[in-house]
């Protein structure tokens, strides 16, 4: 007994018909036939009866048959096991800390649809083939691919006097205490958003990542200026739109030119939304 004879046999009982079950496993009726009769033999027992239109099954073939499922599930299981190294495409993406929950998911969808042979490891930090990162924090020899453009809000604890306002002015916050990210890319430009009331930035409360100026401001050390997407379905914080001008950043694909050479990372650009892949660091608007 056998794999192949096995799956003649399941072919031909759900078939109900060595005619169906021989054009299902591309075979002749005859061979097909043969391979039932070899089985039968070597289980000493019937497991069908033939008619005039198809096959009656017998009670011993009614036992078989959930056996010889799994059997046969788990001989295919262990040829895709030894055979994975040589068919998967492999692709390790690091993750930047400050990219939102929601971005690293629809990304890793993306990966998915792709192509199945992808085999992704993700890493946070900035390691591997390529990375999900703000542009802001792309080194200067990697090329870019955005897939989102986001605005900056305020981020204050759901108990706070402007956690209902649908927006705020920044000349509003005047006196309130911040939380603030000096090493972040990001940080400069809010130091010009913040105008009037740069100055009390000094005693600001400052966080490693724009990540960790999200838990501070929920554990209400400070407001903190953080990208939209930090913020979506956080506990304890309410995201507040600023009125008037505020900042924006763009997400995406950050690698290195000759990662474009891996399969995985070929089979993943062309699933991405439309973009020009060819842009580098020195063109950053």
């Amino acid at each position: 007994m056998d794999i192949r004879q096995l799956k003649a046999f399941i072919a031909v009982f759900e078939e109900r018909s060595i005619t169906l079950a021989a054009q299902r496993l591309f075979v002749t009726q005859p061979t097909l036939s043969v391979t039932i009769r070899q089985l039968e033999e070597a289980l000493g027992a019937q497991l069908f009866e033939r008619l005039p239109r198809g096959v009656e099954v017998s009670e011993e073939a009614r036992l078989l048959y959930p056996q010889a499922r799994r059997l046969v599930a788990q001989a295919e299981a262990l040829a895709r096991m030894f055979r994975q190294p040589h068919d998967c495409l492999p692709l390790t993406l690091g993750v930047d800390a400050d990219v939102g929950p929601g971005q690293l998911e629809a990304f890793l969808a993306m990966a998915a649809r792709a192509s199945p042979a992808i085999l992704l490891s993700v890493e946070e930090g900035c390691v591997g083939d390529a990375r999900l990162a703000a542009e802001d924090s792309r080194c200067e020899d990697e090329l870019f691919v955005p897939l989102w453009e986001e605005s900056f809000v305020l981020a204050v604890t759901a108990g706070h006097a402007l956690a209902e306002r649908r927006q705020v002015e920044m000349s509003e916050l005047a006196g309130a205490d911040w939380v603030t990210c000096p090493a972040h890319a990001s940080h400069q430009r809010l130091l010009d958003l913040h105008g009037a009331v740069a100055p009390e930035l000094a005693l600001a409360a400052q966080a490693g990542s724009l990540r960790l100026a999200a838990r501070m401001a929920a554990a209400g050390l400070g407001l903190a200026l953080l990208p939209a997407s930090l913020l979506a379905g956080a506990d304890g914080l309410a995201p507040i739109p600023l009125a008037g001008a505020t900042l924006t950043r763009r997400v995406g694909l950050c690698h290195a030119a000759q990662a474009q050479e891996l399969p995985a990372l070929q089979a993943l650009l062309a699933c991405l939304p439309a973009q020009d892949h060819s842009g580098s660091g020195a063109d950053k608007p």
